[in-house]
């Protein structure tokens, strides 16, 4: 998202990057970053908490708003409230997708070689 972020900028549009990893944000230059500790997939925090949600917001609306040289970085500071495991399944969908409910019952499928399902 970086690299996306930098040409929306040569677009004259400001951006602010909210991510999980803003080490790799700023090695890739954004030109704004909101650091959060959460689990891939959630940069804004947790599903229908919307003041976690809106704290987020907030605050890369402020970096937006007030940062005064590039790559301004703001790492937040809250705490998910579940554990690793608990979040991570949380994010699984309850059935696998139609892709690795076929490799699942077709092992072969991830074998060198084998022939693909589409033709």
């Amino acid at each position: 998202m970086p690299v996306l972020a930098r040409w929306i900028e040569k677009a004259g549009i400001p951006t602010v990057v909210v991510t999980m990893m803003p080490n790799l944000a700023k090695a890739q230059l954004a030109p704004r970053i909101v650091g959060v500790q959460f689990p891939i997939g959630h940069p804004f925090g947790m599903p229908n908490d919307r003041k976690m949600q809106r704290q987020v917001l907030e605050t890369a609306l402020t970096v937006l708003a007030k940062a005064t040289s590039f790559a301004t970085r703001v790492d937040l500071n809250i705490e998910w409230p579940q554990s690793t495991d608990e979040a991570m399944k949380a994010g699984q969908p309850q059935e696998p997708s139609p892709m690795i409910a076929e490799v699942r019952s077709n092992p072969d499928l991830l074998r060198r070689g084998a022939k693909p399902l589409v033709k």
